[in-house]
């Protein structure tokens, strides 16, 4: 009875850290397209003069 306890805890704690580590990685991966749309703004800039 224990056994099952401590492995539907488990699991349930797996899910938890892959499902936290899949949105950090999301918004990594937000904050990596806005950091691109600066760089494409500044090299616009710069052909403009």
């Amino acid at each position: 009875m224990f056994k099952a306890i401590r492995r539907i805890t488990a699991l349930v704690a797996l899910i938890v850290v892959a499902i936290k580590g899949a949105l950090s990685f999301l918004s990594w991966v937000e904050k990596q397209e806005d950091v691109e749309a600066v760089w494409s703004e500044d090299e616009d800039l710069e052909e403009a003069f």
